[in-house]
């Protein structure tokens, strides 16, 4: 590690690393164990300069924004973590938005709503980054991403920067190409439309009023667990099964919005994990449904 610490600095001086560092920091969930390296990009050329020397070294990378919608392994993770909280700039054009990977949804959202722009008031209460919330294609409220993206620049794992359109995105239900190729988002463009700024406003507000009654945002989760099955809706599943409240160590079913897990003091991946599977058996028994995960899990 040592060797690779001094390399790290001395190849790649202006980027911001950090060594041995506890993830639980960096995630929502607040759990994640140690990782190799952090990095913390704050360019296209510094994102290409890290995957490069990966490539070039065979390490392993991965890569977060703001780990909203995550659950990192307590074992942590190998390699080179990339972070880009940091690429968080956003641009407007006449009735484009152009946003960092790293960018939160919900700046951008109300940046969108400084110019008048309709088109995201639906994630105006997602917590994630711009480039999760495309990676994932993020919904709420009858509105996903995709309907907003008209391109994503990215780095694929052989150093190629490409941009991709909307439709060479494929995006589905919460999923996207980006998922299957390795790909780093770098920027997305988004192509929104003029309107009535009360109107965009009103509905902003509305919406996260509706977030904040029904959510459990006063503890630590990593957002929405499960897809949404054809059908039915995860959290009446849950609740009919009696789950609401469940708890393994510090991880719970929230009694407020049975589709959310919450950290109630010093939950760890372990604790999630096994109320995840706890639940989906249990839905699967009593109700007949398989619930698919919609959270991410990472590491070992």
């Amino acid at each position: 590690m040592e060797k690779t610490r001094l390399e790290l600095i001395a190849k790649m001086p202006r980027i911001k690393f950090k060594f041995e560092e506890e993830l639980k920091g960096y995630s929502f969930t607040k759990t994640g164990g140690v990782a190799d390296v952090i990095a913390f990009p704050k360019t296209i050329i510094e994102v290409y300069e890290i995957v490069n020397y990966c490539r070039l070294e065979n390490i392993e990378y991965t890569v977060l924004g703001n780990a909203s919608n995550l659950i990192i392994s307590d074992k942590g993770l190998r390699g080179i973590t990339i972070i880009l909280t940091d690429m968080n700039d956003v641009r407007i054009f006449d009735d484009r938005i152009v946003a960092a990977a790293g960018a939160e949804l919900i700046h951008t959202c109300y940046q969108a709503l400084s110019e008048n722009l309709t088109g995201l008031e639906f994630a105006s209460g997602i917590p994630g980054t711009v480039g999760g919330a495309v990676f994932m294609n993020a919904g709420a409220y009858n509105g996903q991403i995709a309907d907003a993206v008209e391109s994503v620049e990215v780095v694929l794992p052989d150093g190629e920067l490409k941009t991709f359109n909307a439709e060479e995105a494929k995006f589905g239900y919460r999923d996207s190409i980006f998922q299957h190729i390795g790909a780093i988002i770098l920027n997305v463009t988004f192509k929104l439309k003029k309107g009535d700024r009360r109107e965009i406003e009103t509905q902003m507000r509305e919406l996260t009023d509706a977030r904040i009654e029904k959510q459990p945002l006063e503890f630590p989760s990593c957002g929405s667990v499960f897809k949404r099955p054809e059908g039915y809706f995860a959290g009446k599943l849950i609740q009919d099964a009696g789950l609401q409240g469940y708890t393994v160590g510090g991880a719970k079913v929230s009694e407020k919005h049975a589709g959310f897990i919450v950290n109630i003091g010093g939950a760890t991946a372990e604790d999630y994990k096994a109320v995840i599977k706890h639940v989906q058996e249990t839905v699967l028994a009593k109700e007949g449904v398989a619930l698919e995960t919609e959270v991410k899990i990472l590491g070992e």
